[in-house]
């Protein structure tokens, strides 16, 4: 990640791939709460298994392990 936690309150979409921040950085998580909060933020989690930050996510897309690559490149 390149920005400041901060940032991420100004976003329109955030995109959590590769990692739990609900679990790992809940206190930089809120950033991306208090974004679908007040900005209308869309949160996608892309990730094989359902957490935390899927929970809370308005898109969950279950990928299979290892296939993050061909997501990537769909997306591009």
């Amino acid at each position: 990640m390149t920005n400041h936690w901060v940032d991420i309150k100004n976003a329109n979409v955030v995109l959590v791939m590769g990692g739990n921040p609900a679990e790992a950085h809940p206190v930089g998580f809120k950033w991306a709460i208090e974004a679908k909060v007040r900005n209308g933020a869309k949160l996608i989690v892309v990730d094989p298994r359902f957490n935390r930050s899927a929970a809370v996510a308005d898109m969950y897309s279950p990928i299979r392990a290892g296939s993050d690559f061909a997501f990537l490149m769909g997306v591009v």
